[in-house]
């Protein structure tokens, strides 16, 4: 058991059978939102490892794969834009409007509340960049001298709570046009949310995977601004 618990191929099939058993479970249960696959997932590996003991290092190596594709499948979200093209006509200035606004309320919120509750200069740079993609978080957040390990769980963290709550509270605020509900959904939890809007709906899909790109851009540009304004 030990030899096969450190052999990184066990990890990356282990992960694939995690997130398919979330996908199981969700399409079981009528896409109900605590059903989440990457929720599913991380709930089932984390609790394989504490419950084997086995090493962290050994888990990054076997998934550095689904790690490395990553990347393609964001790319990939450019498809189904591409196919709505023809929505954004009239949409570009709102859009981006709304976007500036959506980053600068993250980034400001996130911090603003680490220091409002007492926390560390630190760890208020470590919250700011979190509604971002992974992939632009860490990078801003070790730029900015926060804790990129942090920056990474929250990251995934507010993915999750986005793609659990968002469309559900969406519906709530009455929030109807798909166009509106993707570009909250991607500002707010990039990929994950993404992932569970575009499988309800390709117009909803599209805007978010939009909101995501441009998101991580405008938190880019904004983030070491006002990093110094603070």
């Amino acid at each position: 058991m030990t030899w096969l618990l450190d052999q990184p191929l066990t990890w990356l099939v282990a992960t694939l059978l995690a997130y398919r058993a979330g996908c199981w479970l969700r399409d079981r249960t009528g896409r109900h939102p605590l059903a989440q696959p990457v929720l599913v997932a991380v709930a089932v590996l984390a609790a394989a490892i504490l419950a084997t003991g086995a090493d962290l290092d050994v888990f990054t190596d076997g998934t550095a794969a689904v790690s490395f594709l990553l990347g393609p499948a964001t790319v990939a979200l450019a498809v189904p834009l591409h196919r709505q093209l023809h929505r954004l006509r009239g949409y570009v200035l709102p859009l981006l409007g709304s976007l500036v606004v959506g980053a600068l309320v993250s980034i400001t919120t996130a911090y603003g509340l680490v220091v409002l509750l007492g926390g560390s200069e630190e760890l208020g740079r470590t919250m700011a960049p979190k509604a971002t993609t992974a992939a632009v978080s860490i990078p801003l957040s070790e730029s900015l001298g926060g804790i990129a390990s942090l920056t990474a769980a929250l990251t995934i963290l507010a993915g999750i709570l986005g793609a659990v709550a968002g469309p559900t509270v969406l519906t709530w605020l009455r929030v109807r046009d798909p166009r509106a509900r993707g570009l909250a959904v991607g500002a707010a939890s990039h990929g994950i949310g993404t992932a569970r809007v575009l499988g309800e709906d390709e117009v909803a899909g599209a805007f978010s995977g939009l909101s995501m790109g441009l998101t991580a851009l405008l938190t880019s540009l904004l983030l070491p601004l006002l990093a110094q304004l603070l």
